[in-house]
């Protein structure tokens, strides 16, 4: 069965890891999703999310949520509730889910996905996400640090090892013209 429900699937996983992880502001978020939509690409060659990511000086940034979180469209401010929590000598946003978490427009190896990034980082700080995507060699370092593309789009194919992007892309591809099919 085909789920294609990007929208809806971002605003659950968004749910799900606020719910499943401690001290979950926007860095921690926007790398849980990181982490989310390019294992899964790894995977499937495809993300789960839609969301792209380009390589901030603190790690990849879904900038488009970014900007949203800014001033949160409808469909977020009927999700979640947004608050600052004073931190140190600072402040970080705080999501309040509204709404239950549902699971139905995820597949299995989604639901595996998210479950098992929530159990990894649970108790993870900000800081810790940061290093954990500056890893050398993953696709931030590969474009933020090798080829000094600051503030540039992380291409999804960076999760794919050379030797299985061929493979990887070709069954994405094959998928996408399946859906063409389909509408």
């Amino acid at each position: 069965m085909l789920i294609l429900h990007e929208r809806d699937k971002l605003i659950q996983a968004i749910n799900f890891f606020v719910r499943n992880t401690r001290k979950c502001g926007k860095v921690k978020l926007y790398k849980l999703l990181y982490f989310l939509d390019f294992e899964h690409f790894k995977q499937t060659g495809r993300s789960v999310t839609g969301l792209r990511y380009n390589a901030w000086p603190k790690g990849p940034v879904p900038v488009s949520l970014h900007n949203e979180l800014e001033r949160p469209t409808d469909d977020l401010q009927k999700a979640f509730d947004f608050g600052a929590l004073a931190v140190g000598d600072g402040w970080m946003l705080k999501i309040t889910p509204k709404l239950d978490f549902l699971d139905s427009d995820f597949t299995s190896r989604e639901i595996t996905l998210l479950k098992n990034l929530a159990a990894e980082y649970r108790d993870t700080d900000a800081e810790s996400m940061i290093e954990a995507t500056h890893l050398e060699n993953l696709p931030w370092d590969q474009i933020y640090v090798k080829q000094g593309k600051k503030q540039q789009e992380i291409p999804y194919e960076l999760a794919v090892r050379p030797d299985e992007a061929g493979a990887v892309l070709r069954v994405a591809r094959d998928r996408e013209e399946l859906l063409e099919k389909l509408r």
